[in-house]
């Protein structure tokens, strides 16, 4: 029988307290690993919930202010990762695990797999800008490649019918998620390139885990969307998420509906701002009116043209000034160049050899060398010489010469 006199005594609240000591201080960090249940966030924005497995159960919670790095909303049934340290909560004699990170478990390992692929497609070039294609400003129907029953086709149905009514839709049922999906997307997406069934395609379904968004990151889904003639928007998820679609895409969307908005922004935008012209253009003309009106009614028909010709007089007076001092100017151009014609015509006559010749020389070639003699010393006895005076034309023949 144990001694009660000899064995320590503790009131609850030491020993309590020892043992959030040695708890506390025996574990430091932790990761664990289990199965969301019974999860409420608080009215403050905490959440608080419990990670079990086949075997046992710990309360777990997490402080508001370490949610802004979660990328997800954490739900009952989803098998999470959670680091944090442990904690004795004195009250009712509990411990928890107060969470600093957490992640949907095999996040990691999905993370590093598809950061993998993203350098390899981008090595490729299959998310450079230079690919991306602008949206149609007018489409005429719109491709949806999504699941036919799920959210994102009515809230993409929901917001055409609301801002672009005259828009045709195409469905192009898919599975989104599980088995199979990545191939049924690709091909879709395939698919409306070859029959050429709309001119902008959107991609995409409801917000889920990254598990769940897996097929919109697969090579062949990318690939697909890279090599589309179609312009292709990624509305893959909420906006927290993300997929490597969103960087093959030519745009990315943050949800369907948004994408829906996209495709019909430029219709509404263009109306808006029709209208807005109309509008200018009708209140333009009023005020033209209106002034055009206020400027004409003091003048009679007769006060009018007496205006009109004080006007246009000092013009035309300007006007027959102007031409006969034109007239003026040319005449005496005229004269001055008559007169250099005629200056320049007698120098001409004064240096023409018919003139020189005129008045008693003559040109003497030497026959031998067929150019004109301008030096005795050029000649040689017995050379033949051609003498032209003004008219007719002497042969010679040199007997003598003399320097």
């Amino acid at each position: 029988m144990v001694n009660i006199d000899t064995t320590p005594k503790f009131t609850v609240s030491e020993l309590t307290g020892l043992i959030r000591k040695q708890l506390e201080g025996a574990f430091g960090t932790v990761i664990v690993e289990g199965e969301v249940s019974n999860f409420r966030p608080s009215s403050t924005g905490h959440y608080y919930f419990t990670l079990k497995d086949s075997g046992a159960a710990i309360s777990a919670m997490m402080f508001k202010n370490r949610q802004r790095f979660l990328r997800f909303e954490p739900r009952d049934g989803m098998v999470l990762r959670v680091k944090g340290s442990l904690s004795v909560y004195p009250k009712n004699g509990s411990y928890s695990i107060i969470c600093e990170e957490m992640e949907i478990a095999g996040e990691g390992e999905i993370l590093a797999m598809l950061e993998k692929r993203k350098r390899l497609l981008a090595a490729e070039g299959l998310f450079d800008e230079s690919r991306k294609r602008p949206l149609p400003r007018f489409p005429g129907c719109v491709g949806v490649v999504s699941s036919p029953t799920g959210a994102a086709v009515r809230d993409i149905l929901n917001v055409l019918g609301r801002r672009a009514a005259g828009v045709r839709v195409v469905i192009l049922p898919a599975a989104v998620q599980g088995e199979g999906a990545e191939e049924m997307i690709a091909r879709r997406i395939e698919e409306a390139n070859k029959w050429k069934l709309c001119d902008v395609l959107i991609i995409g379904r409801g917000g889920g885990s990254l598990e769940d968004l897996l097929p919109f990151s697969a090579e062949r889904v990318v690939r697909a969307a890279a090599l589309s003639k179609i312009p292709v928007i990624s509305a893959v998820g909420h906006e927290i998420d993300w997929a490597l679609l969103d960087y093959a895409a030519d745009l990315r969307a943050p949800t369907p509906s948004a994408a829906a908005e996209l495709v019909s922004e430029s219709r509404e935008e263009t109306l808006e701002y029709i209208r807005g012209i109309k509008e200018s253009f009708y209140r333009f003309l009023v005020h033209r009116i209106e002034r055009a009106r206020l400027l004409v009614k003091p003048f009679s028909l007769e006060d009018l043209e007496y205006r009109f010709r004080a006007i246009l007089q000092p013009r035309i007076l300007r006007l027959d000034n102007a031409a006969e001092a034109l007239t003026e100017n040319l005449r005496e151009r005229l004269t001055k160049l008559r007169q250099r014609l005629e200056l320049s015509l007698t120098k001409i006559e004064e240096r023409s050899p018919v003139a020189i010749l005129e008045r008693g020389f003559s040109l003497v070639i030497n026959e031998r060398t067929g150019k004109a003699l301008r030096r005795a010393g050029e000649l040689i006895k017995g050379d033949r010489l051609i003498i032209r005076p003004r008219e007719g034309m002497i042969k010679a023949i040199t007997e003598e010469i003399q320097n």
